[in-house]
């Protein structure tokens, strides 16, 4: 068979698979075994041992149980918590100051986690409760949360970012520094557009300097406390990326950096129990172990599609369109964003990296930048509606009485955001490159 008719099978058979519910790992590594196994015969299976050596054996993917083990052990201790508290304090008296610290602090929550579905229902079991408590109008708490908890894999440390990295052998590091400006510029959007909303509209935000309950009078001592425990849970973050920007630490030694800092951090604040840290780690455990599995499903189908000149095919394709450079940046976007809708972050990734990343470089542009780009693209898919993975994991911990229409109207607005951001780092590369360009040359 030709490359274009393996690769219409490929799709074919990748969409029946995830219609009837196989895992993804399973769908995406056999198939690629199954259609070589019938193209080319057995010794496709040569593949298995070499990639399993390729993907397993990688020292930068070391990272990422580590990452996902800080993630868990700072949910758990409720060190997020913390910095929900100090923010809150600092911006309680501003109208929508609620959902602003909703966005800052899930963006930091979904940093830590790494991962959106995760980041989402992390950072959503700490803020949604106190949102609706408070009067907010549900679609602008659901879409605050769902902005912020995502806005976690543009913020270092990300794993979509380190996998990003491992599969096309770039900086951990430029990337990491990379994804700083997007994701300040889209945090300041998203802050502005809730300010400017509930201006318009006050019921959407009542003011919480008139809830005693929820922003209680604090003497000089809580507010010591309060702004102590937030400085060192969001210091621990700024520790992990420092370490990487310094050139103390490789991103893999940073992750053991971050564990050891999250333990430390918990038994400052008088939070660790051996409990907590044996429930992060079956957590951490059952989140790795399937992360690998996707991870090798995902490097055997991208590693089929190299070996049968799939890369080769898609360059002539985008050549033979005689079109602008920039104009086949773009339709590797809106395939992205399509894929999006029925794969998750990280299996993204993993599938289009490989693929795209050469034909970027190419045609002229930085990998880190189309790496950046990459990242909130992926940001924008798993967001959009009908099928959208990070609507359903939002859904997972609404009210039973919260419709999925609603949670739709409630991202759109920070979809559009995300898409201006997308669109911003494209027309000005710098956004993407100053910052690389100016810490590590």
């Amino acid at each position: 068979m030709g490359i274009e008719t393996l690769t219409m099978v490929l799709l074919l058979c990748l969409l029946f698979f995830f219609v009837i519910g196989t895992p993804v790992g399973l769908a995406l590594g056999g198939i690629a075994m199954l259609v070589g196994y019938f193209s080319w015969g057995a010794g496709i299976f040569n593949v298995i041992p070499t990639t399993i050596e390729g993907t397993y054996f990688s020292y930068i993917l070391l990272a990422i149980p580590l990452y996902i083990y800080m993630g868990q052990l700072l949910a758990h201790t409720g060190i997020g918590e913390a910095m929900f508290k100090a923010s809150q304090m600092m911006i309680g008296k501003v109208r929508g100051s609620l959902a602003i610290s909703v966005v800052f602090i899930c963006a930091m929550i979904g940093a830590m986690v790494g991962i959106i579905g995760a980041g989402i229902m992390s950072s959503g079991t700490i803020a949604l409760k106190p949102m609706m408590d408070a009067g907010y109008d549900r679609k602008l708490a659901l879409g605050t949360i769902m902005a912020g908890g995502a806005l976690g894999i543009l913020i270092p440390p990300s794993i979509p970012m380190v996998m990003f990295a491992a599969s096309t052998h770039n900086s951990i590091g430029r990337i990491f520094i990379g994804g700083i400006m997007p994701a300040l510029l889209s945090i300041t959007l998203i802050v502005l557009y809730i300010l400017i909303s509930t201006k318009l509209n006050p019921k959407r935000a009542p003011l919480l300097s008139e809830r005693t309950d929820l922003l209680p009078v604090l003497n000089t001592r809580e507010k010591f406390k309060i702004a102590r425990d937030g400085f060192f849970s969001i210091g621990l973050i700024f520790l992990v990326l420092g370490s990487i920007i310094a050139g103390i630490a490789t991103p893999t030694e940073s992750g053991a950096l971050g564990v050891a800092g999250a333990v430390l951090l918990a038994m400052y604040f008088k939070r660790f129990k051996f409990r907590i840290l044996k429930l992060a780690g079956f957590q951490g455990a059952a989140l790795i172990s399937v992360a690998m599995w996707i991870i090798l499903g995902a490097s055997l189908f991208s590693n089929f599609q190299l070996l049968m000149g799939i890369q080769g095919m898609i360059a002539d394709f985008t050549r033979g369109l005689n079109l602008p450079p920039i104009v086949v940046i773009m339709i590797f976007q809106l395939i992205m964003i399509l894929l999006g809708f029925i794969l998750d972050d990280y299996v993204i990734v993993l599938m289009c990296a490989p693929l795209f990343t050469p034909i970027a470089v190419s045609l002229g542009y930085d990998p880190i930048w189309f790496g950046v780009l990459m990242i909130i693209n992926i940001l924008i898919a798993v967001q959009t509606p009908p099928y959208g993975f990070a609507l359903f994991y939002l859904k997972g911990i609404t009210p039973p009485d919260v419709g999925m229409g609603e949670i739709y109207k409630s991202v759109t607005p920070f979809v559009i955001i995300n898409l201006v951001v997308l669109a911003s780092c494209m027309i000005f590369p710098e956004i993407v490159l100053w910052l690389p360009n100016l810490v590590m040359g």
